[in-house]
């Protein structure tokens, strides 16, 4: 197996809270524009295949660079079949007998604000944990996870967390939530495990300015706001070797 590394970005044509999405201009430009040119100025990649079943993305992704060798299965286009199956179908596809590829990157074009250096960033991490996968994290603000509580059929209000609850939020520890800007695998590893989720999965965080993943249209406003105010600032990432 050579050292080849394979950024795949699922893009499917339908989207139920937000209709077309992943086509939708986001000041001006695609969603998945920006997720192509960060992967591309990133360098890392041997190739960068965006799998969808639409032949509308697929000819806006090689509008911007990315590679669409075919178009995907509509099995693998519902509201259920987990991403992970879509970057696996892929690699099946481009690396049947998994000798090409050694890493594989999935990177979701709903979390445009990604940038080029959270990419070799990631991966760096990555290399260095020597983890089988990794995925993107953003940590908790304002909103302590902590102290959530759930409400019942009367109102009633009861924390899932009674200990935590009672606490000061400087004596808690931090808590992270995934999120879809970047995943890293290795490609034996995916197949075996069929998920990202494995036993020695790594967390590699994310500034949320950049974490964001647009799933309804206040997502969507407060991606333009944060463009609009140039939020995500450059991170100071050293280089990683292709």
């Amino acid at each position: 197996m050579t050292g080849a590394k394979i950024g795949i970005i699922p893009a499917r044509g339908g989207s139920k809270r937000i209709p077309g999405k992943n086509l939708r201009p986001l000041l001006g430009k695609p969603i998945i524009a920006y997720t192509i040119e960060a992967a591309l100025e990133s360098a890392l990649f041997d190739r960068i295949i965006v799998s969808t079943d639409s032949a509308e993305i697929a000819e806006v992704a090689r509008t911007f660079g990315a590679e669409t060798p075919f178009l995907r299965d509509q099995t693998l286009s519902d509201d259920f079949t987990p991403v992970s199956a879509v970057t696996i179908d892929t690699l099946q596809r481009l690396d049947p007998d998994g000798s090409t590829f050694r890493h594989v990157a999935q990177m979701l074009p709903n979390c445009p604000l990604k940038l080029a250096n959270d990419i070799k960033g990631s991966y760096l991490q990555f290399l260095q944990t020597a983890a089988e996968s990794q995925v993107s994290v953003m940590r908790y603000g304002w909103q302590n996870p902590w102290w959530a509580m759930r409400r019942d059929a009367h109102g009633t209000m009861r924390p899932l967390f009674e200990q935590a609850v009672r606490a000061r939020s400087q004596d808690l520890e931090s808590l992270f939530c995934p999120t879809g800007v970047i995943w890293w695998a290795s490609v034996d590893v995916l197949r075996r495990a069929g998920t990202y989720y494995t036993p020695n999965v790594a967390g590699w965080e994310i500034p949320w300015q950049r974490g964001l993943d647009i799933d309804t249209e206040d997502d969507w406003a407060m991606a333009e706001l944060l463009l609009r105010l140039g939020m995500s600032e450059e991170p100071n990432v050293p280089a990683v070797q292709r």
